[in-house]
């Protein structure tokens, strides 16, 4: 075999220091490039990684915010229509008791002024009763006077 390496013009020494320096380019590449870009590489994919979590937790929080936002909202809807209707029952029973008042007031003026007039006709009447009540004693007196 010694043979057939001279044939090819192989030095085993030189062939040796080929083979450690290029173990030790190796090492030395493996050691001060591959592990330190590694890393990065590693440390970048652990970025994004992170990065995706966040996206995929904020789509989560976004939909449920907009969920609760809408149940709110609905909340809130309800709570003003209950409020309005509230509002209305209130104003109605409100008008309903002014208009009662109302009418009882009226009611009260119209006896009070019928019980006026009333009071008055008969004020009236007494006073014609007293003045022609006068006048007949005059026309008696007179008629007497006129006899005598």
């Amino acid at each position: 075999m010694s043979a057939l390496i001279s044939s090819f013009g192989i030095d085993w020494h030189l062939l040796f220091a080929y083979i450690v320096n290029f173990l030790v380019l190796v090492g030395l590449l493996t050691w001060l490039l591959y592990k330190p870009v590694m890393k990065m590489v590693s440390e970048r994919a652990a970025v994004v990684a992170k990065g995706v979590e966040d996206a995929q937790a904020a789509a989560v929080k976004l939909s449920e915010a907009e969920s609760e936002a809408v149940a709110r909202l609905k909340a809130a809807e309800s709570e003003a229509s209950g409020i309005v209707d509230t509002a209305r029952q209130s104003a109605n029973d409100t008008k309903a008791g002014i208009l009662k008042e109302a009418e009882s007031r009226a009611a009260q003026v119209a006896s009070d002024a019928e019980a006026r007039a009333k009071e008055a006709a008969a004020k009236a009447l007494r006073e014609s009763e007293k003045e022609i009540a006068r006048l007949a004693m005059l026309a008696a007196a007179k008629v007497m006077q006129g006899k005598a």
